[in-house]
């Protein structure tokens, strides 16, 4: 079964309007310019209202259509799969230009997880023009970060930064006062645990704290 899209049926709603165009006249640039000969007018209108999801070789074909590229017609990417859809590129121009054979890239998109070394890491980071939030979130190493976060706060973070910094592609430098911070934040935290009165709700916000430990670092890196 292929994956659902993160598609806003508000935003193909909106384009097509101030396109002026009804949805026959969407369908059938759909039919006759990709040769998708079942897509029909109740087809656009059922994806405007949500009630159907259009599939990734549709989604395409209506952003086509309406003039706009796949991102504009799509919620956030969450996948590497998705990230390449919205920039409407194909999986032979990634995998040329990152570096891997194009099956194991797209072995890479069906599981979810990248698994380059640093330099193919690095090419696709540029290539898609990715802050590192979502390059971390794309490739399937929100988990493996939020180990090493956890470690760095609880421990001594120096001992960390060198692995955070590889997994993220971070400067190190611009590492060491975020996790610097992190860390003085945690132990305050878990420091009001030697109250007695108060250990418990110092003990469970240390947990939601380390629960929320990687949006933590992405508020240092805001996306330009």
């Amino acid at each position: 079964m292929p994956p659902l899209i993160p598609f806003n049926a508000r935003a193909a709603s909106t384009l097509r309007w101030k396109l002026g165009m009804a949805p026959e006249h969407v369908a059938h640039g759909v039919r006759a310019s990709y040769g998708m000969t079942h897509v029909t007018p109740e087809h656009i209108t059922a994806w405007e209202r949500g009630a159907v999801l259009p599939t990734a070789s549709e989604l395409a074909a209506l952003a086509a259509a309406l003039w706009c590229s796949p991102g504009d017609l799509m919620g956030r990417p969450r996948t590497l799969f998705e990230y390449r859809l919205s920039r409407g590129v194909a999986a032979e121009d990634v995998a040329r230009t990152v570096g891997v054979p194009v099956d194991a890239y797209l072995q890479m998109e069906q599981a979810g997880r990248w698994v380059g070394d640093k330099m193919q890491s690095a090419r696709l980071g540029e290539f898609f023009q990715l802050p590192p939030s979502d390059f971390i979130a794309i490739t399937g190493l929100q988990d493996e970060l939020a180990r090493l976060l956890v470690e760095a706060v609880t421990t001594r973070w120096q001992a960390h930064i060198k692995d955070i910094a590889k997994l993220t592609a971070i400067d190190k430098r611009d590492l060491k006062e975020p996790l610097r911070s992190m860390h003085q934040e945690y132990q305050a935290i878990m420091a009001a645990t030697l109250g007695r009165a108060i250990g418990a709700a110092a003990g469970e916000e240390g947990r939601r704290y380390l629960d929320s430990i990687v949006d933590r670092l992405w508020e240092w890196f805001p996306e330009v």
